[in-house]
């Protein structure tokens, strides 16, 4: 697990009912995907076979697991290899940086903390 001062990609799909996001492992490995080399794994490309939905906030805000139910409506199908592969092709890679942790380690260090 990271722990801050990282980068982490993701794919954001913007569909007509809501907003879709895959994290993926390698943008290398997405070019090759997206260029037409299917014989590029998906596992080697995206973190994990979970879609996440962010109810109409774009690429950013709360990031929940996408119902099978929702993932009919938008895709037509709930099986995660092929709702993954429409994102991977249709949607817009963004790349954000882990902010590093910051602030104190232990708060109860005796005399040394404030009163």
């Amino acid at each position: 697990m990271t722990r801050g001062g990282a980068t982490t990609s993701k794919v954001h799909f913007k569909g007509e009912n809501d907003d879709f996001i895959v994290f993926i492992d390698d943008q290398d490995s997405l070019r090759k995907y997206k260029d037409g080399d299917k014989t590029v794994p998906l596992a080697d490309v995206v973190q994990s076979f979970k879609i996440f939905v962010t109810h109409k906030h774009g690429a950013q805000g709360t990031f929940d697991g996408a119902s099978n139910a929702t993932l009919d409506n938008e895709f037509g199908t709930h099986e995660a290899e092929e709702v993954i592969k429409k994102i991977l092709e249709k949607g817009t890679v963004q790349e954000s940086e882990i902010q590093e942790r910051s602030g104190s380690k232990n708060d109860s260090k005796g005399s040394l903390g404030g009163h």
